[in-house]
C-alpha cells in the first residue's frame, strides 16, 4: 500500500465507538452482526448495497486452464465464486479529495 497506513479492526472498532457514542464492547458486535448480515446476504447470492458507500457481490469465475509456475505443467484450475465490492460515486469521491 502506497504511503498509506494500514488500519485494523481494532482501531476501526474504537473509530466506531467513539463515533457512536458506543461501549468498545457493543461497536464491535455491531461491527461483527454487519458482517455477518453481509456475508449471509453473499452466500444467498444476494447483492448488499448501502447507499453512498458501494455494493458487495458475488462473481462466478469459469473453470480455466493455468499453468503451474514453477513446473510449467498445465493445471484445471476448478470454477469458483468470489466476493466483489464496487465502490459507490460518493465513496469514490471521498477517495480522491
Amino acid at each position: 500500500m502506497k504511503g498509506g497506513k494500514i488500519m485494523t479492526k481494532t482501531e476501526l472498532i474504537d473509530k466506531i465507538a467513539s463515533g457512536a457514542g458506543l461501549s468498545k464492547a457493543d461497536a464491535a458486535r455491531a461491527f461483527d452482526a454487519t458482517l455477518d448480515s453481509i456475508k449471509a446476504a453473499l452466500k444467498k447470492g444476494q447483492k448488499v448495497t448501502i447507499v453512498g458507500f458501494g455494493t458487495f457481490g458475488v462473481t462466478k469465475r469459469k473453470a480455466r486452464k493455468g499453468r503451474n509456475p514453477r513446473t510449467g505443467q498445465v493445471i484445471n484450475i476448478p470454477a469458483a465464486k468470489t466476493p466483489k465490492f464496487t465502490a459507490g460515486k460518493a465513496l469514490k469521491d471521498a477517495v480522491k479529495k
